[in-house]
């Protein structure tokens, strides 16, 4: 179109189209220089003219368009592709019932096929009192519209972002934090050091670590330790304690699901690898996970990849792993219960923690640290331990560990009288052998052979269950005597071949 060709529009000549005609002669320099479109329908749905913005948006001449129906070359399909029909375009409308029509966030095609979303509105035009048809001016709103979803995309992440910080605060309350001189671990046996040193070692690389050691030695603290002492040690240490999750729930703990992707899935949730990502995951009782999911465990170790259930988007992650049990998880091997390849490759760095029986120089060190945690939990003041109450602790035997010395001190603070404790020690433990070297008494653990100490531990789960009657779990259970968890006993009974019944004569569940 030249600056000085006419417009183009229908000429049938009639009073409708002489209308539209002064319209475009009257406008001439308006139409020209407008951005927006600009383009005339009469009553029929009949483009009258087109302003060459128009022309430059739609891809039509204004040759190939006046004189036809605007809607079916111009306003035929709703975004998704769906028919628009003209009988609910405000644009016709506009010609009907005589009332402005502005629309927003429509989309117009393009001669190519294409689509570019727009903000239109539709003024019907009167000619002596009688309606003949509309004017339409509408404008590009592609960059605006991409903006807004990019702000609004951006608004989710923030979104996603926030439930995902109140999910990890929710796990990070689960957290224990035990103050101390040196990660929070306690101790100047030979032990402990040996310890520390591997933490310092293998702290700053990324390798998957295995911690095992009985129950209560304290696997969580020396993973807490290796990942605070890490490049992660800003990001979450996420924990996940298998031997607590239901069988059939593994796997969406772990990798989360996708809405509706089973009955009582009501919305996304995040797993908790997914949760760790950038940071540490500790995986407790690793041995409990169900032999059908270590496959899927393995390849996310090997290729941080999974899919939440429910979901066939692959997801990538950056996750160390910290793994620990109190079984010998090459004997499950053996036994055929855990993957010999996901063995190998938990088992990068093996730490060994040693019971508490085996290091009671540090017996003394740890009961004065948990006997000030105590004091300071229950608003006492201060309190001491004696050097004989420091005698009796260290010829204990201690079946449950630090977990049971923690146990003994908050009872011992909660009984106190005048700042001294008072030492309650159960009587199933068993002393430990005492010997004295110039004048002062040594603590020594007794030299035990694999099968006499596994006889005494046998004898120590026979002695708690008599005690309780049978009982294994809940309040009064041998489980809360010994101070293990429910699970670990269940495991040591089944392990020893321990038949339970209780004293009312029926039999325990213990799976």
């Amino acid at each position: 179109m030249t600056e000085t060709a006419p417009l183009h529009r229908d000429r049938a000549g009639n009073k409708t189209h002489d209308a539209f005609g002064r319209i475009e002669r009257e406008n001439q320099l308006i139409l020209r220089a407008a951005g927006e479109g600009i383009y005339g329908v009469n009553a029929d749905g009949k483009t009258t003219f087109v302003n060459p913005a128009a022309e430059r948006m739609l891809g039509w001449s204004a040759d190939e368009l006046v004189g036809h129906d605007m809607h079916a070359l111009v306003h035929h399909s709703h975004p998704d592709g769906s028919p628009y029909h003209d009988h609910d375009c405000p644009i016709y409308a506009a010609f009907r019932d005589g009332a402005v029509h502005h629309v927003d966030h429509e989309i117009f095609w393009r001669k190519d096929g294409s689509s570019f979303w727009v903000d239109y509105t539709s003024t019907p035009i009167h000619d002596d009192g009688v309606l003949i048809g509309a004017v339409i001016v509408f404008r590009d709103v592609s960059q605006r519209r991409e903006a807004e979803e990019k702000l609004r995309a951006a608004h989710d992440e923030v979104d996603r972002l926030r439930k995902r910080l109140e999910q990890e605060n929710a796990y990070l309350q689960e957290q224990i934090r035990i103050d101390g001189n040196h990660h929070g671990i306690i101790g100047a046996s030979a032990a402990i050091q040996q310890t520390l040193r591997q933490v310092e070692l293998v702290a700053p690389t990324d390798a998957t670590v295995l911690i095992t050691g009985e129950s209560g030695t304290g696997k969580e603290l020396v993973a807490r330790a290796i990942h605070d002492a890490s490049k992660r040690g800003h990001r979450p240490l996420i924990r996940a304690n298998c031997a607590g999750i239901p069988a059939d729930l593994f796997e969406s703990e772990f990798f989360g699901h996708a809405k509706a992707a089973f009955p009582g899935a009501l919305r996304d949730r995040v797993g908790r690898f997914e949760l760790a990502d950038g940071g540490t995951l500790f995986l407790d009782e690793v041995g409990d996970i169900p032999l059908e999911l270590q496959g899927k465990l393995l390849r996310v170790l090997q290729e941080g990849q999974f899919e939440r259930v429910g979901e066939v988007r692959t997801r990538r992650v950056d996750v160390r792993v910290i793994a620990a049990s109190h079984r010998d998880l090459k004997a499950e091997v053996r036994k055929g219960r855990f993957r010999e390849d996901l063995y190998f490759r938990l088992n990068v760095f093996p730490v060994e923690l040693v019971p508490l029986r085996e290091r009671t120089d540090d017996i003394p060190l740890l009961a004065v640290h948990l006997l000030r945690g105590a004091a300071k939990k229950l608003k006492t003041g201060p309190l001491r331990l004696s050097e004989a109450d420091a005698r009796r602790l260290t010829q204990y035997a201690w079946p449950g560990n630090i977990r049971e010395l923690q146990n003994v001190i908050e009872r011992a603070a909660i009984l106190a009288r005048n700042g001294r404790v008072r030492i309650d020690l159960p009587d199933f433990g068993g002393p430990l052998h005492t010997g004295r070297r110039n004048g002062s008494v040594l603590a020594k653990a007794a030299v035990l052979t694999e099968d006499s100490r596994r006889e005494r531990d046998r004898d120590n789960i026979l002695a708690a269950l008599a005690a309780c009657g049978g009982k294994v779990f809940g309040p009064g259970g041998a489980a809360e005597l010994l101070d293990v968890k429910p699970t670990t006993l269940a495991s040591r009974i089944k392990t020893f071949g321990i038949e339970v019944r209780r004293r009312d004569s029926r039999p325990n569940q213990l799976s």
